[in-house]
C-alpha cells in the first residue's frame, strides 16, 4: 500500500520519499487541505512536498527519522480502520517526537467503550498508566496540567464501570473555590451558587453519553454531582467517586473526603498542584496528600505532563511558556 524509501542525502539536507498505491490512504494521511502534513511540518520542523501519490520529506537526518517514524505509525492507525482528526495527529506527533519508542497502536488497544459507540483510549504512555492505575487500585491520584484528560478519562472509566455493573452509582464532586470568588457574594440559593463550579463535570458527562442520558442519570441519582462540602458525614459505598480540582481542597477537606471511601468503591482524585486558588497562607490538601500517601498500598499516583495535553495544540505551548516563566521568576 505504501513504499517508504530510505533516507538519502539531497543537497545539504537529507530526504525521504513515500509512494502511495492507495489514494484513500494517501488522502487520510495528508488530511483535508493538507492539514495533517502541516502539523507534521510544524511539529518536526521538516519540509514536505506533496505530489499526486507521493509525499517527500526533507530536513536534518535525526529529525527526518523521527518524522518518518510518526508517519509510519499514523499509516498503521489508518490501515487498522482508525479515522484521524487533526488534533489527534498533533498529539501523536508531539508524543512520538519526545517518546519515539511509543507504539501508538498499543495505546488504541486500551480503548474502553462508553455507550454503544463512544471509544475512549489513552493518547500517551502516561495516560495509559493512568488507565491501568485506575483499573488496579481503589484510590488513584491523577495530577498534571490543564487539558491532560485527568477528569475526562476518569469519567470515562467511571461510566464503563457503571455499565459493567462494577459500581451502582457515580459521585462527582469539586471544592467550591475559585480565584477571587466568594460564595456569599453570588446570587441564588446554595445549589445555584455552587452550580457554576460543577459545570465542567457536567460537561464531561454530557460529552461522553449525551445530555439526555446524562440528565436522566442525574435525575435517577445514578450520577450525583455535588460540592465537596456535601460529602461530610457520608460513607460512599459501591460507587465510583471522582474529586476534581483537588488542589483547592484544604488538608482537612482532603482527609475528610478520603475517609468517606466505603466497600466496593473506587476513588479518583484529580488536580494540578501548580494551579492552587486557595488563600496564600492556606496549604493545599492535594499537595499534602501526595506527600503523605505516595507509596501506600492500594493507592497510586499517576502524573501527566504537557505532552499529554489533548486540547488545542496551543494549550501545550502555553503550559510550557508559563513553566519557563516560573523557573525564571524563581
Amino acid at each position: 500500500m505504501v513504499e517508504i524509501g530510505e533516507v538519502y542525502v539531497n543537497g545539504s539536507q537529507h530526504a525521504c520519499d513515500l509512494h502511495f498505491h492507495s489514494m484513500e490512504l494517501f488522502r487520510s494521511l495528508v488530511g483535508t487541505l493538507g492539514q495533517n502534513t502541516k502539523i507534521i511540518r510544524r511539529v518536526f520542523g521538516v519540509e514536505t512536498r506533496q505530489g499526486s501519490d507521493k509525499l517527500s520529506l526533507q530536513g536534518d537526518r535525526e529529525i527526518l527519522l523521527s518524522a518518518k517514524n510518526a508517519i509510519m505509525q499514523l499509516i498503521s492507525m489508518i490501515a487498522s480502520g482508525h479515522s484521524l482528526y487533526p488534533a489527534e495527529v498533533d498529539q501523536i506527533c508531539r508524543l512520538l517526537k519526545t517518546e519515539p519508542d511509543t507504539n501508538v497502536l498499543n495505546l488504541v488497544k486500551q480503548a474502553i467503550f462508553v455507550g454503544k459507540s463512544k471509544r475512549i483510549y489513552p493518547r500517551s504512555i502516561r495516560q495509559k498508566r493512568y488507565f491501568e492505575a485506575i483499573q488496579k487500585n481503589d484510590v488513584v491520584f491523577g495530577v498534571g496540567p490543564a487539558g491532560t484528560g485527568k477528569t475526562y478519562l476518569a469519567m470515562a472509566m467511571a461510566l464503563a464501570c457503571l455499565q459493567r455493573e462494577e459500581v451502582r452509582r457515580i459521585i462527582l464532586c469539586r471544592p467550591a473555590v475559585e480565584a477571587g470568588e466568594k460564595l456569599g457574594f453570588l446570587p441564588g440559593d446554595m445549589l445555584e451558587k455552587v452550580n457554576p463550579y460543577l459545570r465542567p463535570l457536567y460537561d464531561a458527562l454530557f460529552d461522553l453519553i449525551g445530555q439526555e442520558k446524562g440528565t436522566r442519570y442525574i435525575e435517577r441519582e445514578i450520577v450525583e454531582v455535588a460540592p465537596l462540602a456535601f460529602m461530610r458525614g457520608r460513607t460512599l459505598s459501591n460507587a465510583f467517586v471522582i474529586l476534581d480540582e483537588a488542589q483547592n481542597t484544604t488538608p482537612e477537606q482532603m482527609k475528610m473526603f478520603l475517609t468517606r471511601v466505603g466497600l466496593g468503591s473506587k476513588v479518583v482524585v484529580t488536580g494540578d498542584p501548580s494551579q492552587v486558588d486557595l488563600p496564600r497562607m492556606q496549604k493545599s490538601g492535594l499537595k499534602q496528600a501526595l506527600n503523605i500517601l505516595r507509596g501506600v498500598e492500594g493507592i497510586e499516583v499517576a502524573e501527566l505532563t504537557d505532552v499529554d495535553v489533548v486540547r488545542h495544540p496551543v494549550v501545550s505551548a502555553i503550559i510550557k511558556a508559563y513553566a519557563r516563566a516560573g523557573r525564571s521568576d524563581g
